[in-house]
């Protein structure tokens, strides 16, 4: 009792007992309580699909990208951020958007295929958490220019995870003539998979910043409204359109990507000019042996 009473508590020069270890604040707590509640909703739709509640195991998946999208801004905004809520974030971004997404799929269609299905899975979790452990690295690369910090390289974990799912989404809107047969999800995972590995160019929103105009104010809460509304009331619907929408807006990512690296290209090159090529009279007159006034005569004259 006596040891452990030490190892809590320790004797300063005048003889006060002090605590070893401090209190940690509840600003530092919430975020990493937040993260847990998403990794708990990933886990639970795993066993919903197992289960074969596939509808409830989608909206797990949906309620972890959304608890998702708001820890790291919390810990920001409360200065809370640390480097056990960032290693915690990474393993339950890596179930909820890796491990779960791949088994509802197998669980849904993809067993259908066996051995294949199984495969396609395994890579589509294997690249959500590579593609995860790349971001953590990039993070802290100096190189970087400060206009890279508006994309992705790489489909995000979290966007491959809701996207990855479109075949399920597509089944539950019960239109006969738009289905994903086996084969076609099959591929359609791996393809999903690829795109989280890829140095594509993603936009990230982040330029959008962080402050909202007064007269903007009412509309952005309405719209925040409606949208939800929408979710709960149409969520195959809003769902699949968003999942289109998202898939149609890759390749304008790469574009304002390009368009980026190509200013920055340009302005290296005005910032420091190449050394122009000597022209063939410079190098003419520094030769020995021939004459100022013989080299302005024309050739024919010489």
């Amino acid at each position: 009792m006596r040891d452990k009473f030490d190892l809590l508590f320790e004797t300063d020069r005048n003889g006060v007992r002090r605590r070893r270890f401090k209190g940690v604040p509840i600003r530092t707590l919430l975020p990493n309580l937040i993260t847990l509640l998403a990794l708990c909703a990933g886990l639970t739709a795993i066993r919903l699909a197992a289960e074969g509640r596939f509808e409830w195991a989608l909206a797990g998946v949906v309620a972890a990208a959304a608890l998702d999208g708001i820890d790291g801004r919390v810990a920001r905004m409360l200065k809370g951020t640390s480097r056990f809520g960032a290693e915690l974030d990474s393993l339950a971004d890596f179930v909820n958007f890796g491990v779960a997404p791949a088994l509802i799929l197998y669980f849904w269609d993809l067993h259908n295929l066996k051995s294949a299905g199984w495969i396609a899975a395994l890579v589509f979790a294997i690249c959500g958490g590579l593609r995860l452990a790349r971001f953590n690295v990039m993070l802290d690369d100096p190189k970087r220019p400060s206009w890279a910090g508006n994309f992705f390289v790489g489909m995000p974990a979290p966007a491959g995870a809701i996207t990855g799912m479109l075949p399920i989404y597509v089944q539950f809107l019960g239109i006969p003539w738009l289905t994903f047969p086996t084969p076609l999800t099959f591929l359609y995972t791996l393809a999903i998979g690829v795109l989280m590995v890829s140095r594509l160019p993603v936009f990230s929103g982040k330029k959008f910043g962080t402050r909202v105009p007064p007269d903007m104010v009412l509309p952005v809460f309405v719209a925040v409204v409606a949208f939800f509304a929408l979710l709960l009331s149409y969520p195959w619907e809003v769902l699949s359109s968003g999942t289109v929408l998202f898939l149609a807006s890759l390749p304008l990512g790469w574009l304002s990507y390009r368009d980026h690296l190509r200013k920055d290209l340009e302005h290296a090159a005005a910032a420091h000019p190449a050394p122009e090529a000597r022209s063939e009279d410079a190098r003419t007159s520094e030769q020995p042996g021939r004459d100022h006034d013989d080299v302005e005569r024309p050739a024919r004259l010489n």
